[in-house]
Order: structure tokens, then C-alpha cells, then sequence
């Protein structure tokens, strides 16, 4: 039988563990809500650094971009291609290995088009991309940071945007 002092412990563990997944799975949804609100103010450089470590790397069909600085304004341009956009994520599979993380989640987003410019009328048949994301977290001082972001696209559908034509969907 094991004592109190042994129970407490493993619960205390197992607590941890608990708070480890929690904070690292808002972590990336606080992420993907701010892909959808990157033209607001707010969303600048100095937000990304809540979630992301100085050197993060992102890979995504779109291109490659590396270090927090600038990411506010990759992610504006990003956006600014589209009317609107709407990203759903969901099964978020953590897998902890001490102050290191690694992150599983699948993506839907869909992408109305802009009522002018290359792509022709919004709403008219939406550009819908389905994958998933490989993460890497790291437990900074600051807390759970993601230090790797890879997106890899398993689906789209719909009509993508002319300047898009090379890109591996």
C-alpha cells in the first residue's frame, strides 16, 4: 500500500501533466483564432512573442518564415489575400517529454474570395484547406512557447487564387 505522501505525489504528477496539455492546447488554439483576426492592431509582433520563442520557425505552403520578428506582418499579407477566412481546429494530440512538447492538430480553414482583384467574387466557390499541424513547445520563463510550426495540407478544394498555382495543394 502506498503512503500518503506517495499518493500525493502521483497526483501532484499527474496534475502537472494535466496543466502541461491544457496550456499548450490553448496555446495553439490562442494561435489559430489570431490567423483569423491577423489584420486587427493588436496582433503584432509583440503578441506573437506570447506564443511563439524569438527563433520559431514556420514552414506552410505559402512559404517558409523564421523568428517571431516580422511574423505579424507575414501573417497580415497572408490574410489580406482573402475577404475572410474561418480556421476550425481539432483533436489536439499532446505528447510531453519534460519542458518539451510535441503537437499533432488537424486544421480545416476556409477561404472566401475578395469582392475584386485575382481571384473574382467573394464567396463565390471558397478555397478550403484540410491538414494538419506538426508542433514543437518548449517551457520558456515565460511559460509554454512553440519553437517549430509546420503545416502539411492533406486536401483543397474549391478555387485557390491565381498566385497560388505552384504551390503543393
Amino acid at each position: 500500500m502506498s503512503s500518503t505522501a506517495d499518493q500525493v505525489a502521483s497526483l501532484r504528477d499527474q496534475l502537472r501533466v494535466l496543466t502541461d496539455r491544457l496550456e499548450i492546447k490553448e496555446l495553439f488554439d490562442r494561435y489559430i483564432v489570431a490567423l483569423d483576426r491577423a489584420d486587427e492592431a493588436e496582433f503584432d509582433d509583440a503578441w506573437y512573442r506570447t506564443v511563439f520563442t524569438q527563433d520559431v520557425r514556420f514552414t506552410f505552403p505559402i512559404g517558409v518564415h523564421k523568428g517571431v520578428e516580422g511574423f505579424a506582418e507575414f501573417q497580415r499579407a497572408a490574410k489580406a489575400r482573402w475577404a475572410r477566412t474561418h480556421h476550425l481546429c481539432a483533436n489536439h494530440l499532446v505528447e510531453l517529454e519534460g519542458d518539451q512538447a510535441r503537437l499533432r492538430v488537424h486544421q480545416v480553414a476556409t477561404h472566401l474570395h475578395l469582392p475584386e482583384g485575382e481571384a473574382g467574387d467573394a464567396g463565390e466557390d471558397p478555397f478550403v484547406v484540410s491538414g494538419y499541424y506538426d508542433v514543437h513547445a518548449v517551457r520558456t520563463h515565460l511559460g509554454w512557447q512553440f519553437d517549430d510550426v509546420s503545416f502539411h495540407v492533406v486536401s483543397a478544394i474549391g478555387r485557390r487564387l491565381p498566385s497560388m498555382a505552384d504551390l503543393p495543394f
